[in-house]
């Protein structure tokens, strides 16, 4: 198969299947309040990765090569790809930290850090005795940053091994920075079939859908570069299992008279949009990624 058929073939499989996924969602009313939410998020977490294994098994590569194609070693410097692993394990949790920082310094956000009032108030609504929140908050804030990355880099790796590991060095025949933000902008519109329904923005209701596309446009490059810049996705994996354990911060440490608001607040909004503009040019400028040679 060609470029396009390859890159139609695994659009086709990842966003098929991840529709399928979330049909349950869909006959059910499309209401995200149920326990069944974070089953179809995970499953679809996965689809990615079985659009890698469809075009795999069509092309009929050696697995040692498949596997270096798409990112599965530590690329050519082994050294350089561990350190940034370790850069995307602690900088995207600071990077988290100094989007709810930023966002209660210009006002946009009220925090509770004393009281822990919102925390407390989606305790006091689930099932079951409540635990106690400060000790619990605690729990989580440190396991957030130096534990939960390395747990979520499990479906991390779903989703990255598809979007960053095998699609974005395809891309790269288009140019490095077109590649970087389509490969971002499809892995927001792969989203859709919860992000429609609210997801990640509830206030927003459909309209989520295309404000996440555009926060995944911008985090997405963050995470090609890391990609492009180790040549491998293990980087990527990190980072995107860190920004999953750590960026409902927000709601820990927020205000239950004035709840976030992440459309606006948080990484998860245009605040830290900004942030993720200034640190991915920033990554870019003193560590330029260069166009690889076209991967067939």
């Amino acid at each position: 198969m060609g470029f396009r058929s390859e890159v139609t073939v695994f659009l086709v499989v990842a966003l098929g299947a991840a529709w399928a996924a979330a049909s349950p969602l869909w006959a059910a009313g499309g209401s995200l309040d149920t326990p069944l939410t974070g089953l179809v998020a995970t499953a679809m977490m996965f689809t990615p990765t079985l659009g890698v294994l469809v075009v795999w098994a069509v092309r009929r590569t050696p697995a040692r090569e498949w596997a270096r194609e798409t990112g599965l070693g530590l690329g050519p410097r082994s050294g350089r790809t561990f350190a940034l692993i370790a850069a995307a394990w602690l900088g995207v949790p600071l990077l988290v930290a100094a989007a709810i920082a930023l966002s209660a310094g210009l006002g946009l956000l009220s925090l509770d850090l004393a009281g822990l009032s919102l925390f407390r108030q989606q305790l006091a609504a689930a099932p079951g005795p409540t635990p106690d929140a400060g000790t619990l908050a605690l729990i989580q804030l440190v396991a957030g940053p130096l534990i939960a990355p390395l747990i979520n880099a499990v479906p991390a790796f779903g989703e990255e091994w598809g979007w960053r590991g095998w699609l974005l060095p395809r891309l790269t025949e288009l140019g490095v920075w077109p590649a970087l933000l389509l490969s971002g902008l499809i892995w927001g519109a792969w989203h859709a079939p919860l992000t429609l329904l609210g997801y990640n923005y509830p206030s927003l209701g459909a309209w989520a859908a295309a404000m996440f596309v555009g926060f995944c446009a911008l985090f997405g490059v963050l995470l090609g570069w890391l990609r492009l810049r180790s040549g491998s996705v293990w980087p990527a994996t990190i980072a995107h299992g860190a920004l999953n354990a750590t960026a409902g911060a927000i709601f820990l440490l927020g205000d239950a008279t004035a709840p976030p608001n992440p459309a606006i607040a948080g990484i998860t909004g245009l605040v830290g949009w900004a942030l993720l503009v200034v640190v991915a040019a920033t990554a870019l400028r003193l560590h330029p990624v260069r166009e690889s040679e076209p991967v067939r």
